[in-house]
């Protein structure tokens, strides 16, 4: 696709809703600020896609990009990973990141190693001098097209200084999301110390569960802070738990900001991922007590099925949304 300097900027003035079908090839429908908005809400329940980790791309990509692939797979609502907001505010760790995955070689290249004290240094002293105030613009830019930011996704939470924290969590705000996320600790303290944050920002602090003993990790965890909180992934606890997370979501669901949905095999058939509808996981059930009860609780799917040959990725979080959809209608 080619086009003029002065479409270009026609383009730009027509705002973020043109993103998505200007990186498509479709100009005319960019110029004209036409390009479909997102639809990912039935029956009141909105569903949402955990970015950029369902796209496969890594987690150093620019706002814009990211919003575009957002767009062509048609979701409203996301857990966003932190980095592509650092992008923006020009973080230069998150922006040579995303230079050197674009280099010919990084497909071959090895893991990075982990920042060295000198680095973290010059992170932190980055983040606590960002220009937060465009947060709200990557914000703005998000909800012109269509999209909600629901929940954000930190890495590493719990090696950064308190002042760090502070400043995911304003993030948090200034995105409007519900919840900031993170694996659960190792360290039992640390849902404390993060908690006393949550609390401070009236937002959940979501703990995500791969195959440890959730129930009581998490019950521990809500008697530490008033907004700490579970992000239960429906497809781990089925495959380590050998069980529906169901009757842990009926008992909790006002401490349970969002939920990952994926569809997994229990841990006696072997655990693995699978595309939705040929696994073990009570995906159905689930959206539906959640639209049922009207729970305050977003469903956010996470991509990790291997995609079938012959198939996309695009392809097959499509069929995603539509299985969840068609749950949701029924």
């Amino acid at each position: 696709m080619s086009f003029t300097r002065r479409e270009f900027g026609r383009v730009a003035l027509a705002g973020a809703p043109a993103i998505g079908a200007l990186l498509r090839g479709d100009l005319a429908a960019a110029a004209a600020g036409q390009a479909q908005r997102p639809m990912s809400q039935w029956a009141g329940v909105k569903i949402g896609l955990n970015v950029p980790y369902s796209f496969g791309t890594g987690n150093n990509i620019s706002a814009e990009d990211l919003l575009a692939r957002v767009l062509e797979v048609g979701f409203g609502a996301l857990e966003l990973r932190a980095q592509p907001v650092e992008h923006f505010l020009g973080s230069p760790t998150v922006r040579a990141a995303a230079d050197a995955a674009k280099a010919p070689n990084a497909a071959s290249a090895a893991r990075p190693a982990a920042p060295t004290a000198e680095q973290k240094a010059a992170i932190r002293s980055w983040r606590l001098s960002a220009p937060s105030s465009k947060v709200k613009d990557f914000r703005q830019m998000y909800e012109k097209a269509g999209v909600a930011i629901d929940i954000l996704k930190v890495d590493d939470l719990y090696a950064m200084s308190d002042e760090e924290v502070d400043f995911f969590f304003q993030m948090a705000r200034d995105l409007g999301a519900r919840a900031v996320s993170a694996e659960l600790p190792e360290t039992r303290s640390d849902t404390k110390r993060i908690g006393a944050f949550a609390d401070k920002h009236k937002i959940f602090m979501a703990y995500h569960h791969h195959a440890q003993p959730a129930a009581a990790i998490y019950e521990a965890a809500f008697a530490e802070a008033r907004y700490n909180g579970a992000n239960v992934d429906i497809g781990h606890w089925t495959a380590t738990q050998n069980e529906s997370p169901l009757p842990f979501i009926t008992k909790h669901h006002d401490r349970i900001p969002h939920i990952h949905v994926k569809d997994r095999r229990l841990g006696t058939k072997g655990g693995e991922n699978t595309p939705f509808g040929q696994g073990d996981t009570a995906i159905r059930p689930i959206l539906q007590a959640i639209r049922d009860n009207k729970w305050n609780i977003r469903p956010i799917i996470e991509f990790e099925y291997k995609v079938p040959e012959g198939s996309t990725r695009v392809a097959e979080i499509k069929k995603c949304l539509d299985y969840c959809r068609e749950a949701l209608t029924s």
